[in-house]
């Protein structure tokens, strides 16, 4: 005589079966080296570039990103553009939303800093001086030097 399976006993299996299969698949997807848009460095290391000459251009300027680690990048921009901001944009080295006072930026050399939800931001410096303007609005003047330090 044969034995037919008990539904507990399925149901239980199947259960198991399930419960394996959706922790290999959270696991697997689980990649630690993509950038997932928080405000740790270590999260979107990939982006981060260690400095060096960027750009194409007559206007030259030396603009620095110090993380909330202290870690620091120093480049030499190379550009047509009139505004720091504007010079910085084009080669993806800030992003950021317009609000009311021109470009509030929450991403600098691929780190992203959001005040809501972190309390850090990126403060805008010209020549180790904290920025009256924004970075939008900023003329490159030849001589200084530009730099966002995460505070």
């Amino acid at each position: 005589m044969q034995k037919k399976p008990n539904r507990k006993s399925l149901s239980l299996l199947l259960c198991m079966a399930l419960t394996v299969a959706m922790a290999l698949f959270t696991t697997g997807c689980n990649d630690k080296n993509s950038p997932s848009g928080t405000t740790s460095q270590e999260d979107s290391s990939t982006s981060w570039l260690d400095g060096g000459n960027l750009g194409e251009g007559d206007t030259q300027f030396v603009f620095t990103v110090v993380d909330k680690d202290g870690k620091e990048a120093v480049f030499q921009i190379h550009t047509d553009k009139d505004t720091v901001g504007d010079a910085l944009l084009e080669l993806g080295l800030i992003a950021g939303e317009d609000g009311d006072y021109g470009l509030y930026v929450k991403t600098v050399n691929g780190v992203t800093a959001d005040y809501d939800k972190d309390g850090v931001y990126w403060a805008f410096y010209i020549n180790d001086t904290y920025a009256q303007t924004g970075v939008d609005s900023t003329p490159i003047t030849e001589g200084d030097s530009y730099s966002f330090k995460a505070e």
